[in-house]
């Protein structure tokens, strides 16, 4: 009988946190899902998982933020909701996959706090700063996209996909203004982490660009090089 073939999965040391970020309708679900097929077939370890979201405990808690019967929610309300949501994640989800060395794909983390509920919400940056540190345990992403659409295309978007709108969704254009605005600020604060990717360009233009940039950064985690890689005679 033939040998079995074993192929070992590519680890990242200390693992790598990829996270995509934008309002919704930029397209963060599909360019998430397109880089893990990529680097899955790369036979790199890859986990995607979503904010808020990812474990049984921090789905019921997204189902309260989203629910349209709160419309009440305090903001500061809504913070600890989120941040309780991403503590759960961290501990039971993400930490151990980055400890292994796996490739972690996120969509929305602390940035999507950072501006909807800083930026949006305008409550105080320090103490979001601060909320973050803990529940992310100050483990930041690696590398970020920022897929940056105008709101009136987030707004032609979800109307194709013909779904009732979430009740953070339900938020007017001043808010989502303000959100990119943070958005923005984020990224020109964090040039080395966060890629401000024009997001109406066509989804494989985008997929692209992202997996380019994705490489780099691994091969750069991994300690390889052209020289590693391709070693001179």
């Amino acid at each position: 009988m033939p040998a079995t073939e074993h192929t070992e999965m590519l680890s990242v040391p200390g693992g790598c946190l990829i996270t995509f970020e934008g309002i919704d309708g930029c397209g963060k679900s599909v360019q998430a899902s397109a880089l893990a097929n990529r680097l899955s077939r790369e036979k790199y370890a890859v986990e995607t998982v979503r904010e808020p979201g990812g474990t049984a405990l921090s789905e019921k808690i997204r189902d309260i933020i989203l629910d349209r019967g709160h419309m009440e929610m305090a903001p500061a309300a809504e913070l600890f909701l989120y941040e309780a949501a991403r503590a759960q994640l961290m501990s039971q989800h993400l930490a151990p996959l980055l400890d292994s060395g796996a490739v972690v794909i996120c969509d929305r983390f602390t940035d999507s706090t950072t501006a909807y509920q800083g930026y949006g919400r305008e409550l105080d940056a320090g103490f979001i700063r601060q909320a973050n540190g803990v529940a992310c345990r100050d483990r930041y992403p690696d590398i970020t996209f920022y897929l940056d659409i105008p709101w009136e295309e987030s707004l032609r978007r979800r109307a194709r996909e013909r779904r009732d709108a979430d009740r953070m969704e339900m938020e007017q254009k001043a808010f989502f203004q303000r959100v990119k605005t943070g958005y923005a600020a984020i990224a020109h604060a964090d040039p080395g982490r966060v890629n401000h990717l024009d997001g109406m360009r066509s989804i494989e233009e985008l997929e692209n660009k992202i997996y380019v940039i994705v490489r780099k950064k691994l091969d750069s985690l991994r300690g390889v090089t052209d020289e590693t890689e391709n070693p001179r005679p």
